[in-house]
């Protein structure tokens, strides 16, 4: 039994030093990879399409859509919406589905550092770690790899790859209608399409944009 606790203690050492250190590291430096892109090349039998860029070469369109999608707080929390929980416990006691409260910081942290999927372990893990990369790195430098590392198609990571593939252009020229497409295939981006959208992502796009005019400086300050 000692060399079991033994062995446990080495593995939380060796994980707490790999999340301190990729959280100093890639701070300044871009990921080469995450656990996601290293699954989906085993299942594609081919490496992923992948290119981070800085977030100037990314059109302003593209994270205003994906605040008015994904965490319209982003600027003002820190790490996690507290409001938002508040508001999906609340929702799960009056319907009896828990929708999701994940901030763009928690996809980053989950994103970088541990497994797809779901769980309660996960999820214990991913607040603390979000908490820790708001702590420790600006909201413009998490904005810039959530832009790069996020899935956005079938074998495509980040704005680059998917500007390329889906529109035929850099991501610094995505329009406001193709930003909000990208921002509206985000929660299952292998089964919905940018580039040949449904009609469902059509009207999701449209109401993304929509909130995306209607964002105020104070959700957008922390990006300048």
């Amino acid at each position: 039994m000692r060399v079991v606790f033994r062995l446990l203690k080495i593995c939380a050492a060796l994980l707490l030093a790999f999340w301190g250190g990729g959280l100093l590291l890639f701070r300044f430096v871009d990921p080469p990879a995450t656990p996601l892109m290293v699954i989906r090349s085993i299942e594609r039998g081919d490496w992923v399409r992948y290119r981070p860029v800085g977030l100037g070469e990314i059109a302003t369109a593209l994270p205003r859509a994906v605040i008015a999608s994904e965490d319209g707080r982003f600027c003002r929390h820190h790490g996690i919406d507290f409001g938002a929980v508040q508001e999906a416990l609340e929702d799960y006691e009056e319907t009896g589905r828990l929708r999701g409260a994940s901030t763009i910081t928690m996809q980053v942290a989950r994103n970088l550092f541990l497994w797809p999927g779901g769980g309660f372990v996960r999820k214990a893990i991913e607040a603390p770690l979000a908490l820790a990369l708001d702590a420790a790195w600006p909201k413009r430098r998490i904005m810039e790899v959530y832009l790069n590392i996020a899935e956005m198609g079938p074998g495509l990571f980040g704005a680059a790859a998917a500007a390329e593939v889906h529109f035929g252009r850099p991501a610094a020229r995505l329009s406001e209608v193709q930003a909000a497409r990208l921002a509206a295939i985000l929660p299952a981006p292998t089964r919905w399409s940018a580039a040949t959208p449904s009609a469902y992502i059509e009207r999701r796009a449209a109401t993304i944009s929509a909130r995306a005019a209607r964002l105020g400086p104070a959700q957008l300050d922390c990006l300048d």
